[in-house]
């Protein structure tokens, strides 16, 4: 007689039930959440660290906080409106009808997309949109009103990023079915480099002696932080297939291969050129190629990886070692970070090679139902040159509507918050720092002598003063007794 146990072909922890209906892949589910918490430990504490220590010392502060408030801030604008715009019912060929992502009935029915509940879906979205943002930032780092910043951000993503990932991504954008975008070449990485320069043009670039004089202030801190972002890409190229298979692996291996590759190319033009190997040119051509695979991470084979890292370890380093020093319109906006080469530039290539490598079935196995045209390189061997040149059409036109759509948007957002707050902050307090901003600095030392700052907090009047009425000395020297 067989045992009950053995009823059924699977194990009791396969089957269905009340807390896991018939739907929902565990395993689908288990790396979806894993991939999205990789996304986000990108930005947190990835890019915080990252920011906080490549700029320097007195700004350490103040870039670290951008980053860690536009985390926060994207987080409630998503689940309150900006989901659904982006991924939710067509109100316009480009933009999705605002509703809030909060009730049970929403969020733990199945997604849209793959077999889990649709929280994962939601919390995957919300820390691509986090660290699109978060990206942004680079460029403006070391004098933005954090005033104005607070502003930025949700205007920000309400009308540009779910303009670009409806457009795009949403199930009737009117780009949707047309432009190889895997993981955000496109919606992310050239939307927040173009964002990003044209804030900065709006902004104003850094005080003189700044712009000049900008070392980073802890290069292994930002190693640390480059580090985060590196392996968090696991899970942001990882997790765009919303399972657990065949394009999820090879997506992955395509990310750390073509990234390494960039890295190296890099460094080696460095050597050549400069003399010397650059680390926080190594933490640029990792950037470049982490952005230039993206587009086309589960879609290419290894080799058009390897390709793809080489020219993206070469022509963003062309355009800002070379190009951005000899440019005119370059030199003109202060773009701190360099995102506009890192992401832009980067972002642009890899859409452009997706739409040159992509494999046909890959295509299949990835966007089964749909009809995308071969890469250029495939149509040649199919002999249908035709499509593979339609293909790169469109990809040119994503990137022209994501263009231009960032300049005109970023341009009214900045110009309407400068009409309620300085976009920039004021000379003096551009000359002090962290300190003018938030009352904090980076690095709290004091020497023999010197006089130790009291802690804001300890002006503050007591809210109750039955629970304050001692008074304590505080000493302001080490000497006290003197």
């Amino acid at each position: 007689m067989i045992s009950s146990s053995y009823a059924s072909p699977f194990p009791s922890s396969l089957l269905p039930s009340e807390a896991s209906p018939e739907w929902n892949n565990k395993a689908d589910n288990a790396w979806q959440l894993t991939a999205a918490t990789l996304v986000g430990l990108q930005s947190v504490p990835g890019l915080v660290i990252l920011y906080g220590s490549m700029v320097k010392r007195k700004w350490a502060v103040n870039s670290a906080f951008m980053a860690l408030y536009a985390f926060a801030c994207v987080l409630i604008c998503w689940v309150s409106w900006a989901h659904r715009m982006a991924f939710g019912t067509k109100l316009l060929p480009f933009m999705g009808r605002p509703n809030h992502a909060l009730v049970d009935k929403f969020l733990l029915a199945k997604s849209t997309i793959g077999y889990f509940p649709m929280a994962d879906f939601v919390y995957y979205q919300f820390a691509f949109a986090a660290i699109t943002v978060v990206l942004l930032a680079g460029s403006l780092l070391g004098r933005m009103n954090f005033y104005a910043w607070m502003l930025f951000v949700p205007l920000w993503l309400t009308l540009s990023y779910t303009i670009g990932a409806f457009s795009i991504w949403g199930a009737d954008g009117f780009l949707q079915g047309k432009i190889i975008d895997y993981a955000g070449g496109f919606v992310i990485h050239l939307s927040s480099g173009v964002a990003g320069f044209t804030a900065a043009y709006w902004v104003g670039p850094r005080i003189s002696h700044d712009r000049q004089n900008f070392p980073p202030n802890n290069i292994i801190h930002m190693l640390g932080g480059a580090g985060f972002l590196w392996m968090g890409w696991t899970g942001f190229n990882g997790g765009a297939s919303f399972q657990v298979g065949e394009t999820t692996s090879l997506a992955i291996f395509n990310t750390h291969l073509c990234t390494a590759t960039s890295l190296l190319v890099w460094l080696t033009l460095d050597m050549i050129v400069y003399t010397k190997s650059s680390v926080i040119g190594a933490v640029q051509g990792m950037i470049t190629g982490l952005v230039c695979i993206t587009p086309g991470a589960g879609l290419v084979d290894s080799w058009a990886a390897i390709l793809m890292g080489a020219l993206s370890g070469s022509i963003p380093w062309y355009t800002m070692m070379v190009l951005h020093k000899k440019s005119a319109f370059f030199q003109s906006v202060d773009d701190t970070l360099g995102v506009f080469h890192t992401h832009a530039v980067a972002g642009l290539l890899g859409g452009l090679l997706s739409g040159v490598f992509a494999k046909p079935n890959l295509l299949r196995i990835m966007y089964p139902g749909m009809h995308y045209c071969p890469g250029l390189f495939y149509s040649f061997f199919d002999r249908n040159v035709g499509q593979g040149f339609r293909q790169i059409w469109y990809q040119l036109l994503g990137a022209g509507f994501v263009i231009a759509w960032n300049v005109v948007v970023t341009s009214l957002i900045c110009v309407l918050i400068s009409r309620i707050m300085d976009l920039r902050m004021q000379e003096e307090d551009l000359e002090v720092g962290d300190d003018a901003a938030h009352g904090e600095e980076a690095y709290a030392l004091w020497g023999d002598g010197e006089r130790m700052r009291v802690p804001l907090r300890l002006h503050i009047s007591p809210t109750i003063p039955s629970l304050c009425r001692r008074r304590f000395s505080i000493p302001l020297t080490r000497k006290e007794d003197e």
